[in-house]
Order: C-alpha cells, then sequence, then structure tokens
C-alpha cells in the first residue's frame, strides 16, 4: 500500500488516461496540491458523496478514487489555484489520515476484470456507433475531441473517455468509475446512449409533425407543445401546467366565496381555451392580477400613543393639530381595535411637509407606504381601471397601489387630490366617490377586477394645495386639516432641527466645518424667502453649504461661520422686505393686518383728501372683494359723517384715494375692512392714529366688525414689525390660544364688535 495526499472533488469525477482541469480553491483542497508538489509525489482525487457540504469529513468521501498526476499549476489568485490533471489508474482508498500538511490516503490499486476479447471487440464497435450518433449533440466538445474517440482501440479506454464526455449524474459516473468490470461499463454505457438516441430522434421526429401544422410566427406555441409530447412520451408529469400553478396559487388565496368562485370559474376557462387565442393572454393576465393583490393580508398596526407622538416629533416641528388627529385615532384604535381608517386631507401651500407628513404616519403605525400622484388625471378610468375587453386594460391606480403596498391596510397617500380635470374621458374627481366614502369603500369595485375589494382599512392621506377646486361631494367625505404654514419661529426651529443636519449630510459637511448662527437663520426667513413653508428655505440653506463647502475644499478656511453681518457675502442683497410699523402717529396711514400664501404681513393703508366733487380712487393692485370693503368702509363713513364730527357734505367737494403700498402685489380678502374705515375717519377728522397699533376685521354697512381668517399668521407679522397692540374681531378670540406664548405674551389684543371700539383704540388720545 501507497500512502498519497487526497483531493476531494465535488461534482467531478475523473478516470484514468483522461485529463481535466479544475480551481481548487479549499484550504484543504490547497494543502493536498501544495503536498504532493513537495514531495513530487501523485495525487489522490476522490468524489464527494454530496456536493452541497463545504467542510467534508472522511467518512462523506466515496470508498473508490483515481489516482492522478499533476501536468500544469497556475495561481489564478491569491486564493485560487487552476490545475491540470491528468489520470493513471483507479485506486481503492483502504483509510485516510488527517495531518498539518492536510489528509493522506492508503491506497492500493483496484484489481480490474478480464472478459472475453469477442464480447469486447464488439462493444468496442457498438459503443463506438452509438458516440457517434451523440457526439454532435453534447455541448463543449472541440472538433478535435468528438474525433478522438475514433482513435480508441481499448474498451476499458473507451468506457473511461465516453462516460467523462456524457451529461450524466455523478452517481452515475462514480458508479462507471468503481466498475471494475469492463464489459460490463460498457454495457451500461451501451443502454444510457441507446436511451438518448431515442430521444434525439424522437425529437426530430416530433420537430417534423409539429413543423407541419404550425407557422413560424407560432414559435412560442411550437416549444410548448413540443415540450408537453416529450413528457408524455417519457411519462414525466413532473412540470405542471402554467394553468395548473396558476390554480394553486390562487387556491391558496384568502378569498370571499363569490370572489373565489367566480374566479375559479375562470381559471377553468383558462384550461380549455388555446394558448394562441387572443383570449388566452386576457384570462392569464387577469388571474395574475387577482392572484398577485394582498386578500386578507394585513400588517399589525403598532398601537402605541406615546411612541407614534414621539415619531412625529422626531420627523416634524409644529403642525400640533394634525398630529393630535392621528393620535385620537390610535388612541381610539388602540381602545376598540374596530375603527375604520379615517380619510384625511392635508390642505396647504407647497412645501409645508405634507407628503413628509403621510410618510412619518405610515411609520408610526409601522404600515406599509404607498403614494398616488393625482396631478393631472383626467380619466376616469385611471381611478377605476379599464374593462378587460380593452385592449391595454389594466387596473386603476388604487388597486396598483395596493398591489405594490402587498397589504390592505397601507397608508395610502393620494397626493395632489385637488389637481384632478375631467374631460370627455370622465370625471376621475366622481370616481374617487366610492373610494373615499367609508361606507362604500368596504366593496370597492375596479371595473378590470370585477370583484368587490375591502378599503375600509387603508389610512387614506390625501393632500391639496387649494380646497376650493376639490367637488363639494368629495371634499365632504374628508377630514379636513388645514396646514396654514409655518411661523418665522417655526421655520428657524425646523432648520435647525431638520434642514440644516440634512444639508450638512448631503454636502460632506461636519458641524466643526460649518456653523449658521441663529440670528443669520432669521435674517434668511425674513429677507431671502418668502413662502409658507420651507423649500425655498432649505434651498437657500444649501446654497450656503455649497459655498462653504467651496472655501474650505480649496483651502481658503477650515471652518466657516455665518452670521447676520456676513450672510450678505454669501447670498449677495436681500431679495424681499417685511413690513414694519410707522415711525410715528399719522393721519389718514393705518397699519393693517394680511394673510398671503407666504404666511402674514403687515400693509400701511393710505387715504388722502384733495379738492373734487366726491370721487372715491382705489389703487394698489386690490381684488374685487378688496375694493367692495373700501366701498363698504367709504359709504359707512358717508353715512355716519356728523356722529364722528366731519362735514355730511365732504363728498361733494373732496375727492377720496385710497392706497396701499406695493402697488405691483395683487391684493384681496375683506379683512381690511376696518382698517379702510380708520384711515378715512382719520384723514377727514385729522386725527392721529397710533403708530403701535395694528388691525383686522371685515366691516359691514352698520359698523359691525366680522371674524377673520390666519389670525397666527397676522399676529406673528404684528410682532415682526413692532406693534404691541391688535386690534381683531371678537368672534376671533378662540384663535388667541393657537399663538406661539413667545408671541402672545409681547402682544395686547383688544376683541371688539364694532366700529366705535376700534375708534376709541386707534385714536387713543389723539
Amino acid at each position: 500500500m501507497e500512502q498519497l495526499p487526497i483531493l476531494p472533488l465535488r461534482g467531478v469525477v475523473v478516470y484514468p488516461l483522461i485529463g481535466v482541469t479544475i480551481d481548487v480553491g479549499r484550504p484543504l483542497s490547497l494543502r493536498a496540491l501544495l503536498a504532493a508538489k513537495e514531495h513530487e509525489t501523485d495525487l489522490i482525487v476522490v468524489t464527494q458523496k454530496e456536493t452541497g457540504k463545504e467542510s467534508p469529513e472522511p467518512e462523506d468521501l466515496y470508498a473508490i478514487g483515481t489516482r492522478v498526476h499533476i501536468a500544469k499549476m497556475s495561481e489564478l489568485s491569491n486564493e485560487t489555484v487552476r490545475v491540470r490533471l491528468v489520470g493513471k489508474e483507479r485506486v481503492k482508498i483502504n483509510s485516510i489520515e488527517e495531518t498539518k500538511e492536510g489528509w493522506f490516503a492508503d491506497v492500493e490499486p483496484l484489481e480490474l476484470v478480464e472478459g472475453e476479447e469477442v464480447e469486447r471487440t464488439a462493444l468496442v464497435r457498438l459503443l463506438k456507433e452509438q458516440f457517434g450518433k451523440l457526439v454532435g449533440s453534447i455541448k463543449g466538445l472541440s472538433p478535435d475531441e468528438r474525433r478522438r474517440f475514433e482513435m480508441y482501440e481499448r474498451l476499458e479506454s473507451l468506457t473511461d473517455y465516453i462516460a467523462s464526455k456524457l451529461d450524466v449524474d455523478v452517481d452515475i459516473r462514480q458508479a462507471m468509475l468503481e466498475e471494475p468490470d469492463a464489459v460490463k461499463r460498457g454495457l451500461e454505457l451501451l443502454e444510457i446512449m441507446t436511451h438518448e438516441v431515442e430521444i434525439i430522434e424522437l425529437e426530430q421526429e416530433l420537430r417534423e409533425r409539429t413543423k407541419k401544422t404550425i407557422e413560424q410566427a407560432q414559435k412560442e406555441y411550437y416549444l410548448r407543445e413540443q415540450m408537453k409530447t416529450i413528457q408524455q412520451e417519457l411519462g414525466d408529469q413532473s412540470q405542471e401546467s402554467e394553468p395548473n400553478r396558476l390554480r394553486e396559487k390562487l387556491e391558496a388565496l384568502d378569498l370571499p366565496e363569490t370572489t373565489r368562485k367566480n374566479v375559479m370559474r375562470e381559471a377553468e376557462r383558462l384550461n380549455v381555451v388555446p394558448a394562441t387565442s387572443p383570449e388566452y393572454a386576457v384570462i392569464r393576465n387577469y388571474l395574475d392580477w387577482i392572484a398577485s393583490l394582498p386578500w386578507g393580508i394585513e400588517t399589525e398596526d403598532k398601537l402605541d400613543v406615546k411612541h407614534a407622538a414621539d415619531v412625529l416629533d422626531d420627523d416634524h416641528y409644529g403642525l400640533e393639530s394634525v398630529k393630535d388627529r392621528i393620535l385620537e385615532y390610535l388612541a381610539v384604535r388602540q381602545l376598540t381595535n374596530s375603527l375604520r381608517g379615517p380619510i384625511l386631507c392635508l390642505a396647504g401651500p407647497p412645501g409645508v411637509g405634507k407628503t413628509s407628513l403621510a410618510r412619518s404616519i405610515a411609520s408610526a403605525l409601522e404600515r406599509h407606504f404607498v403614494r398616488v400622484s393625482l396631478g393631472g388625471v383626467r380619466d376616469e378610468a385611471e381611478i377605476r381601471g379599464h374593462r378587460r375587453t380593452y385592449i391595454g386594460a389594466m387596473p386603476g391606480r388604487i388597486i396598483r397601489g395596493l398591489k405594490q403596498a402587498e397589504s390592505k391596510n397601507p397608508v395610502f397617500l393620494l397626493d395632489e387630490i385637488d389637481k384632478m380635470a375631467s374631460d370627455f374621458r370622465g370625471d376621475p374627481a366622481s370616481a374617487m366617490l366610492e373610494v373615499l366614502d367609508p361606507e362604500q369603500n368596504v366593496s370597492f369595485s375596479d371595473h378590470y377586477i370585477e370583484e368587490p375589494f375591502d378599503l375600509s382599512n387603508v389610512l387614506f392621506i390625501a393632500t391639496a394645495n387649494d380646497v376650493s377646486q376639490i367637488p363639494a361631494p368629495l371634499l365632504d367625505r374628508m377630514e379636513l386639516i388645514q396646514i396654514g404654514g409655518y411661523t418665522e419661529l417655526e421655520k428657524v426651529e425646523i432648520a435647525k432641527r431638520h434642514l440644516v443636519p440634512k444639508q450638512y449630510k448631503e454636502h460632506g459637511l461636519k458641524k466643526s466645518q460649518l456653523t449658521i448662527k441663529e440670528d443669520a437663520l432669521y435674517e434668511v426667513v425674513r429677507r431671502y424667502t418668502r413662502e409658507a413653508g420651507v423649500r425655498n428655505l432649505e434651498r437657500v440653506i444649501g446654497s450656503l453649504c455649497r459655498k462653504a463647502a467651496k472655501q474650505i475644499a480649496i483651502g481658503e478656511k477650515k471652518r466657516v461661520t455665518v452670521s447676520l453681518k456676513s450672510l450678505g457675502d454669501y447670498l449677495g442683497k436681500p431679495k424681499y422686505r417685511y413690513g414694519k410699523g410707522e415711525t410715528e402717529d399719522s393721519i389718514g396711514a393705518v397699519t393693517g393686518l394680511a394673510y398671503t400664501a407666504f404666511g402674514g404681513d403687515t400693509l400701511t393703508i393710505e387715504v388722502a383728501l384733495a379738492p373734487g366733487k366726491g370721487k372715491l380712487q382705489l389703487t394698489g393692485k386690490l381684488g374685487d372683494v378688496m375694493q367692495e370693503s373700501a366701498q363698504t368702509a367709504y359709504s359707512y363713513v358717508r353715512s355716519n359723517a356728523e356722529r364722528f364730527g366731519i362735514d355730511p357734505t365732504f363728498y361733494e367737494r373732496q375727492d377720496v384715494h385710497i392706497h396701499v403700498p406695493e402697488g405691483a402685489v395683487p391684493k384681496d380678502g375683506p379683512s381690511a375692512g376696518i382698517t379702510i374705515a380708520t384711515a378715512l375717519i382719520s384723514a377727514l377728522t385729522g386725527k392721529k392714529v397710533r403708530r403701535d397699533i395694528g388691525m383686522t376685521g371685515e366691516i359691514t354697512l352698520r359698523g359691525r366688525v366680522l371674524p377673520i381668517g390666519g389670525l397666527k399668521e397676522k399676529a406673528l407679522a404684528a410682532h415682526r414689525a413692532g406693534l404691541t397692540t391688535i386690534v381683531i374681531p371678537k368672534d376671533n378670540e378662540r384663535d388667541i390660544d393657537d399663538i406661539q406664548d413667545t408671541v402672545r405674551e409681547k402682544l395686547t389684543f383688544v376683541p371688539v364688535t364694532t366700529l366705535d371700539q376700534v375708534l376709541e383704540v386707534a385714536f387713543g388720545g389723539n
């Protein structure tokens, strides 16, 4: 017996006199190659019983292997070696010993059996004949290799060569190696090759038979029929047909009973409709959609109100009304575990965080999130889907969104719901009525699916910029939550908590490299941006980061500090100005408070008198409502002139000019009514109006003061402009609590119900 290094192989069997090239990378195998090279000995290669085992034990190897000579060895990488092995003889492994150099086996040559010469000669002829029929179908054989088998005259060499080239399982290859009788090996190979030749001949026959019955354009059908015929001839039905696989998938779904009957009826039709028929593709696509929808699949809500509050607070600063509504829903759901999903509509200007808030809600609930943009949707089929009879039919966006969400209770964002339009293709807003009606969406029916789908557990959140563009029936089905925009203090806080860290990360900056001081952020909010949201604010902060990154990259500075003093060096001159109060008490000039798309602002309304015939002139690009407010104030002053100490005939001798500065900026709304009336009375009586007072309110012909909107933003504008007193309608007292404490503490709010009360405050001791 001889002791030689042993090399385990996976899925490869080496035969005597046959060369094979393999890549060796396992440590055990590399040690075997190294030992053989150092000792200048041959190598024993043996096949593993289980190819998937990465670290085999001695008992995992077959007992019969092959003694091989290392013909060539080259290193591919630090961990892989490519080696060319040439088989020498079959060996029997008696024992395996583990050493530091690797595994060494005690081997002895396998005793071979000699058969009768006539039988051996006949087998050689038959084997060459059959292998000659197969050689053309064996992949990877070069032309030289395809002719080489003709050179073999000994049965042992021929059987080993054929066994190494046939595409058979590893266990059959190993059995050929272990068989000492070349005659038995030849007979076994002859049987295998005869079977393969019959299959090839049958394939050729089927190919000719099928070619006569179909056209070239039906290639896909031909291949499928060919495969089916082969399976029938061989009795192999292990590979089930597509309709059967689809049927099994449908049977596993948690479908309502009525839906199950209808769907299974369609599945039965798929079995009888020819695969080449257009109807086959229609039915298959329909069943694919049914199988891909989340029937009965729900994610479990994380009903932890405190956790949800923490998530919402971390992601968004402010927006308390929205957060409270979500937490209320969670609290009730936690107590009852049966509340249907609410349908919320977040309405507000761009950039206030409506979409990102919906993502945070999904994160807090640990639900899947899906977003569908409805901007520009004009076709009703985008919501309800197409009828299956149309070419290219597909479900609507609701069903497609549920497939994407992979659950029947996601947070479903309907973005820009106010941007839907209608034309000759239908009214998508009307189609949304069923989706957003809690009484109807429990059985929403898509035109393509044609089966009711339960949407009651979906948490729908719609976003809109302009609520007036949403049809009243659709708006009635949603719970409207107005997001009026952020105050100046909120914008600065959002910038410090979210925008600045985000821009640092995007621009590769560290806190130690760039510092943006708080007074600079306030100046950016006041003088370089004008918006209700924070989108432009983020862009300006990004601009500061880019300029700082440039200075740091070129070595001009190691650390950049942006202060109020140096802000202009980075951003240039301010783009906007914000209103300020009057510097002294004035006649005919009153500071009003306005609410715009960019938040609150102050407007000084001026009244000038000139000799004339009572003409009323309005300038400042006023809208229709504001012009009507001015006319109402003018009529009220005329009808009560004597009570205010004004000549009742002033309108016969004097023209009145009312002007609102920044004439290029459109202005509209009724809330300037009491401001215009006060300015008129001041101009006509010569009384000065206090410089530290601002006012807002709608006026009637009887001098009543009616409520207005946007008090929170107007109060912030008054505080920013240096005013100390605000005159507001009595009915707006309830809105004072929404104003931040830091602003509310520095302002005096004077609720009024009549213009007389307004004048008493405005004129003071004047």
